[in-house]
């Protein structure tokens, strides 16, 4: 008898040919497998279910890599027939098909697609009702992995998941005995949180119902009967769970006591398995400008025999045997706990040594060392760990901790606590984003260092991870939190001040400040100079960027910003081109500070080689000191030498640093790691390149784009990105881009690498697409119609369409991706408009720009968003103002314009909506008036910002809205009137006040192109008054003659104040 009966039709779909390109015997070994699980039918025989169990065994042990090439809907196919091969009697076969489920979806990284979903969940969710308890654990793998970016197409099943006597409530609560079922049933929670751009967020009583799991569970403390790495895997996946709510942007933090209680235990994640360190927080952290009790249980630490040793920074003098042993040891200790690689350490210390010899550190910066825990004695880091003494580091390779089981468990251990703390610091970057910083402020205290009391420990704080944790990338995580508070809080930091001392019974808030910033600086300085990780020393300096940016220094005591320049210094030529631009980015920072400092100036004043050759051991030695000053000689140089400050023998050497790192060849600048990013900066085709390719001979020419266009197809990623970044570049010479064949064969090649895996050949593939719908720009404006009339219909709605999916991809990708979309709608002839097919895909292209100008993206990609935008305006065949999405285009600028904290992107959106020229495209009366009073309010709030560096673009923001408002005026209609006056009566002279500055002021454009001209914008505001003395009220209407005369008044007043001459038209009509 036959151990499998055979079907008489395939009861899963044919799979697809194999593509040529994938590796055949690993392709073949998944289509056959596949093939025959399609050809079984159900059968409860052993045999069959022998059978069963051998061909899943064998699609889990199957080699899937890279390069398998198998189908996300040929293995939805696979798993929908293999469940409906095993009854739900058969506890066993549904542990194997949950284990397959997990299996294929992770390591393939497919999201099943809806039409075989709904069939898993049932599957999955009636499994865990009818089967033994044994089995939750794979069958939750399972549906962890079903749900994944699925959360908006499992409402149905929401109820039974989520509800009140919901399946993974039931198991996720400290109630369930199994601890691996818990946490799985919490892992299943946090799949369904996660949300995916352009697809519904989980509804609110279902995200309450899961913020509030998961802050029980942070809550509770390890139960007994749970292993701490489970314990750790729990809090990761809460932690991961809040963090998706919190980023889907619909969840709000309103209520005092539900942030409060975030905030606890955040706090107290983020210290979690910390060595040396714990700590116990109150249930609720509140708003108070003291810091909250934190309890601490000191551990005593160990001394080793180096204690009294001092570690020595200078690389010229040789450090002592023992002290050089142990540091690397604990060296060796920090690559275990972080799981990463260090690089050879800057300063020539480890990080416990730091803290174990501090006073060097003290003495050199001029500040109180740090005590690390309750007692105020120095100790290890690694203080509580079984490693703290020095013995184990006698053992020989094979004796390690890694070949040990203890030893091995112990550092499996720490890297999950490190994790845990890194999830919590991502989790509160996240909530940081999604509050206020007026409310944020309100925990200051908590998160942010005070300098201790004589004799008292440190609070327990951001900088107490800076400067303790071993992992670096929790380090480098702290520091992008700091960071994150510190950036906008200028207003906040403007009350510190400690140029007197105080003395009164109370300490003031001003005071306590002023001291949490000097603190701020200490702890920063101390961490520079032990840092090892570059990618940590670049957080720390981007941090310090942050601070001295915001800080009130004229306010402050003196030395604060001497310090910083001082340490700093030496790292403008460390190895890593990013510890060096950001080095470069604090200078500026110190240089721009908002009050012209004496101390500033007195820096400047400074020889180059001050702080570079000292002895200070506290700033690593580099040489030679003046190695900016290998500058070219001759007359250009001396021409753009900078005049030193007076009473300097020399010119300023921050200023030759600037010059000849711009003069100087990469060679001398860069490191030779950093050319080749250097190299793929330049994105626009010089002119240079335009004549040499213009100059070679024809048949040349055709080889360079033959060889392009076959690289394009090449498996290294590479050499792919740098293909679409080149066709990026041909497709703006001159002599190419009105070929219509060469532009249809590059649209082709960019459209096939916007599909690949790798981010940085998407990237450049966007860039070169939003190049290349450039071009269709730029051959659309020529006179000769044949490349419109040419270029492919068809292509350009597979353009459309993948720029649609582009613009959901990472900022990289989405900022070209919208500029793409703009330019193809305003690209779109009537022809194709006209056309069913077009349509929509044109609604879809259009609400692709609506989400991203709306959507808290990087300001690069909104403001690309806004442009793309005003060039769909500019089309005059699509339906501005009767199709559906007129309101929403405009609703969305208009949100953009009163309320975008990004100055640029605000005068974006302003500049859009000044662009559609008849009166018809800017809807109802309604959407006028709505349009117009936002315009009114924003030029209202045009100078409200707490960021220094958005004051500057002002004045280009507020010429740009005037532009807008006296265009609105030239198109207004008499039903538009009253919604105008209303606004008048309220803001008339305001409006009036800034429309004369706009008359009398000079060219302000440098966000919007060349900006009109005086005598442009005297005709632009005669066109307006003109077509106001048009406008014919209905006779009776007071009403209306009334808004007319009165915003003829305000324009005649403009023209009087800025002197401009001649009749007034519409004024004799009065």
């Amino acid at each position: 008898m036959a151990a499998v009966q055979v079907a008489g039709s395939v009861p899963c779909r044919q799979l697809r040919e194999a593509p040529q390109e994938a590796t055949p015997e690993r392709d073949n070994g998944f289509r056959r497998l596949s093939a025959r699980l399609c050809a079984l039918r159900p059968d409860d025989s052993s045999s069959a279910r022998t059978e069963i169990h051998l061909l899943f065994d064998q699609l889990i042990s199957e080699n899937y890599t890279e390069g398998s090439c198998v189908a996300p809907e040929d293995v939805s196919a696979l798993l929908v027939q293999a469940c409906q091969l095993v009854p739900l009697n058969q506890n066993h076969l549904v542990s194997k098909v949950s284990q397959l489920i997990h299996h294929l979806l992770n390591r393939l990284q497919v999201i099943v697609d809806e039409q075989h979903l709904d069939f898993l969940l049932a599957y999955t969710i009636s499994a865990i009702h009818q089967c033994s308890s044994w089995t939750y654990m794979e069958i939750l793998q399972a549906l962890a992995a079903l749900v994944y970016c699925n959360g908006s197409k499992c409402q149905k099943y929401l109820p039974e998941l989520l509800g009140k006597t919901g399946l993974l409530l039931k198991l996720s609560d400290s109630a369930q005995s199994d601890p691996e079922v818990r946490r799985a049933a919490v892992h299943c929670m946090a799949n369904l949180c996660l949300s995916v751009p352009g697809q519904p967020y989980l509804e609110e009583p279902y995200q309450n119902i899961c913020f509030q799991a998961f802050l029980t569970i942070l809550q509770s403390p390890k139960s007994s009967d749970m292993d701490d790495i489970t314990f750790c895997m729990l809090l990761q996946n809460a932690l991961k769970g809040i963090q998706s709510l919190l980023n889907g942007g619909r969840m709000k933090l309103t209520q005092t006591d539900e942030l409060g209680a975030l905030l606890a235990v955040l706090k107290k994640s983020m210290f979690h398995g910390l060595p040396g360190l714990n700590i116990e927080m109150p249930t609720v952290l509140y708003p108070t400008p003291l810091p909250q009790y934190d309890g601490r249980t000191a551990v005593k630490p160990q001394q080793s025999e180096s204690s009294t040793s001092r570690p020595t920074l200078n690389k010229k003098k040789k450090s002592k045997v023992k002290p050089k042993k142990i540091q690397q040891g604990e060296e060796e200790e920090e690559k275990e706990s972080s799981g990463e690689i260090e690089a050879a350490p800057v300063t020539g210390t480890g990080r416990v040594n730091l803290h174990e010899g501090n006073t060097w550190c003290s003495s050199s910066l001029g500040v109180q060392s740090l005590p690390l825990d309750g007692s105020g004695a120095a100790g290890k880091d690694g203080v509580s760990s079984p490693f703290s003494s020095s013995s184990w580091k006698r053992v020989s390779s094979s004796e390690s901790d890694y070949s040990d089981a203890e030893g091995g468990m112990q550092s499996k251990m720490r890297s999950y606590q490190a994790k845990v703390r890194q999830g919590a610091l991502v989790c509160f970057l996240s909530t940081i984003k999604s509050i206020e910083k007026k409310v944020l402020y309100g925990y200051w205290s908590a998160f942010i260092p005070d300098t201790p009391e004589l004799g008292s420990p440190q609070s327990v704080s951001l900088m107490t991870l800076t400067l303790k944790d071993p992992s670096p990338k929790t380090r480098a995580c702290a520091l992008q939190v700091l960071s994150a508070i510190l950036e906008g809080s200028k207003q906040f930091l403007s009350v510190a001040e400690d140029t007197s001392d105080h003395r009164r019974a109370f300490t003031p808030f001003s005071v306590m400040i002023a001291s949490s910033i000097r603190e701020l600086h200490r702890c920063l300085l101390l961490a520079l100079v032990a840092e090892s990780s570059s990618q940590t020393l670049t957080q720390i300096i981007k941090c310090l960027a942050n601070l001295v940016s915001n800080a009130p220094y004229n306010r402050l005591k003196l030395s604060l910003l001497t310090k910083v320049w001082n340490q700093i210094k030496p790292y403008i030529r460390h190895k890593d081109v990013n510890v060096r631009v950001s080095s470069l980015t604090l200078l500026g920072a110190i240089v721009s500070t908002h009050a012209p400092l004496p101390e500033v100036q007195l820096l400047l004043q400074q020889p180059c080689s001050s702080g570079l050759s000292n002895s200070n051991s506290a700033t690593p030695h580099l040489s030679p000191p003046d190695w900016w000053k290998k500058v070219p000689a001759g007359p250009s140089l001396e021409e753009t030498s900078v005049s030193s400050p007076k009473g300097s023998s020399e010119p300023c050497w921050l200023i030759r640093l600037c010059i000849s790192t711009v003069i100087l060849p990469k060679e001398d600048s860069c490191s030779g790691s950093d050319a080749g990013s250097a190299a793929g900066s330049t994105y626009e085709p010089s002119p240079m390149r335009l004549e040499a390719f213009s100059n070679l001979p024809n048949d040349r020419q055709i080889l360079c784009i033959t060889v392009l266009l076959g690289l394009n197809d090449s498996k290294n990623r590479l050499v792919k990105a740098a293909t679409s970044r080149a066709l990026g570049v041909y497709v703006l010479f001159p002599c190419l881009r009105q070929d219509v064949i060469f532009v249809a064969d590059t649209a082709n090649a960019i459209l096939m690498s916007l599909e690949d895996k790798s981010l940085n050949v998407r990237a450049k593939a966007a860039w070169s697409l939003g190049n290349l719908t450039d071009t269709l720009i730029v051959n659309m404006e020529t006179p000769d119609p044949s490349f419109q009339e040419e270029f492919s219909g068809l292509l350009l709605l597979k353009m459309l369409r993948s720029a649609i999916e582009a613009s959901k991809d990472k900022d990289k990708v989405k900022s070209n991706a919208v500029r793409a979309l703009g330019n193809l709608l305003h690209f779109l002839q009537p022809s194709h408009i006209e056309k069913p097919t077009f349509a929509e895909i044109i609604e879809e292209s259009i609400q692709a720009l609506i989400s991203t100008v709306l959507t808290e993206a990087a300001m690069k990609v909104r403001w690309n968003a806004c442009y793309a935008m005003g060039n769909v305006f500019k089309n005059p065949a699509l339906p501005l103002g009767t199709a559906p999405w007129t309101s929403q285009a405009y609703n969305a600028l208009t949100s953009v314009v009163t309320s975008c904290k990004n100055f640029k992107v605000r005068i974006r959106s302003a500049a859009a909506l000044s662009i559609p020229g008849k009166r018809e495209q800017y809807g109802s009366v309604d959407q006028y008036a709505r349009i117009w009073n936002a315009l009114v309010t924003a030029l209202q709030k045009s100078e409200d910002t707490t960021d220094f560096l958005e004051f500057k673009y002002c004045a280009s923001l507020r010429t740009q809205i005037c532009q807008a408002l006296i265009h609105l005026l030239s198109l207004a209609s008499a039903s538009d009137l009253p919604c105008i006056k209303e606004t008048l009566e309220l803001n008339g002279n305001m409006v009036q006040s800034y429309i004369v500055q706009f008359l009398k002021s000079g060219a302000e454009g440098e966000d919007t192109g060349a900006p009109p001209s005086l005598q442009e914008r005297d005709q632009m505001v005669r066109m307006a008054l003109k077509h106001m003395g048009n406008v014919q009220a209905p006779t009776g209407d007071t009403a209306r003659r009334a808004i007319m005369g009165l915003l003829e008044e305000i324009l005649a007043g403009c023209f009087d104040s800025s002197g401009s001459q001649g009749a007034l038209p519409g004024l004799t009509n009065q």
